[in-house]
């Protein structure tokens, strides 16, 4: 964006918040007419700023995804393997079951995997050292992948997204996962 004109930043940073907004009451099918609309710019703005909705997507959950990758890699200097990466993956499952639209968008991932997702590649490359940390220590079965554990989170987050309480929901489907990906004993 540093060599856009003044109404170009204007317009990408108008239709993102938009975008923000409509994708917490629509879900990541949120329509791109309708942002189009609300931000005050033609379709072809919408479309020349995010050529796909996937690239919006990407846009309306980057810092999110950061700030989960950042606990990742901050997680990772502990000494307790297992606890670390269930409390990561807390995080990631209360998030997704609150930002409307981001475990569509991680599952959308998964259904086209010739497209590399931004947020899907960053929550690996954060993640997989806590995983293989949880593999050595004996915590985690060793043919579970970061992947796996992604795909998981984002099929509670999809399966309890109209539940009453789809955040505490998702928790107890997470801990009754969880036994599954521990090594038997």
């Amino acid at each position: 964006m540093p060599g856009q004109r003044a109404d170009a930043r204007r317009n990408y940073a108008q239709i993102l918040a938009v975008a923000e907004q409509e994708v917490a009451l629509h879900g990541a099918e949120a329509s791109l007419e309708q942002i189009a609309r609300v931000a005050g710019v033609g379709s072809a703005t919408v479309r020349r700023h995010f050529p796909s909705r996937r690239e919006l997507l990407e846009a309306v959950f980057r810092g999110r995804i950061e700030d989960l990758a950042e606990r990742a890699r901050e997680l990772a200097a502990s000494h307790d393997a297992r606890s670390a990466l269930l409390e990561w993956l807390d995080a990631l499952t209360d998030y997704a079951t609150t930002a409307r639209g981001l475990a569509a968008a991680l599952a959308l991932d998964e259904a086209t995997p010739e497209h590399v997702h931004a947020c899907s590649t960053q929550l690996v490359g954060a993640v997989d050292p806590l995983l293989l940390e949880a593999v050595r220590a004996g915590e985690v079965r060793a043919d579970v992948t970061t992947a796996d554990l992604v795909a998981l989170v984002t099929g509670i987050a999809l399966a309890t997204e109209h539940h009453a309480d789809p955040a505490g929901q998702a928790r107890r489907l997470l801990a009754l996962a969880v036994v599954g990906i521990s090594p038997e004993r």
